[in-house]
């Protein structure tokens, strides 16, 4: 399938009393409804992640700063973090809409500052929710990954993806 990527041009600010399951998926409507505007008789994939602590209630968001990736890390030790992503499969012309969200629970090893440290510094994972790759050293952080489709947690859960895709009426092999 041919695509093209458009990035939508959503403020992503949480509103007010917003949980992180909110947020994510007003997101995923938004930024495919943002591009779907734009491209009407088109399918558009929006999709959005946040890590949070607390069962979903704690966001963390992504870093930006080594600083903040420590510190995030340090609140991820030994606990599970929840990596909710929603996605909105979407095209104006028909007024259609698939939508779901998959919730990837990891639960970190025990963090010692220097196995901070050097994971920053090796994968400055400063623009990734909670400041985790797993497709990289990340891994190494984990004690367990619960997770019904494991390409979510890398930002699209593409199992669900296909099922929607098809249901869309693609042919997904």
């Amino acid at each position: 399938m041919s695509f093209e990527c458009i990035a939508p041009g959503v403020d992503e600010i949480a509103q007010f009393g917003e949980t992180p399951l909110d947020l994510v998926e007003r997101l995923a409507r938004a930024k495919a409804s943002a591009v779907s505007a734009q491209q009407p008789n088109a399918w558009v994939i929006g999709s959005d992640q946040i890590a949070a602590l607390d069962g979903g209630q704690a966001p963390l968001g992504k870093p930006g700063t080594e600083a903040r990736c420590h510190e995030q890390l340090r609140s991820c030790s030994g606990r599970t973090v929840e990596f909710v992503t929603a996605v909105a499969v979407m095209r104006r012309e028909n007024n259609a809409l698939i939508e779901f969200t998959d919730i990837t629970r990891v639960t970190f090893r025990v963090l010692d500052e220097l196995t901070i440290e050097r994971y920053v510094v090796k994968e400055q994972p400063l623009d990734c929710a909670g400041g985790f790759k797993s497709e990289g050293l990340g891994i190494s952080l984990c004690e367990s990954i619960d997770s019904a489709d494991p390409s979510a947690l890398i930002g699209l859960p593409l199992i669900r993806l296909s099922a929607a895709l098809r249901a869309a009426g693609f042919n997904v092999p």
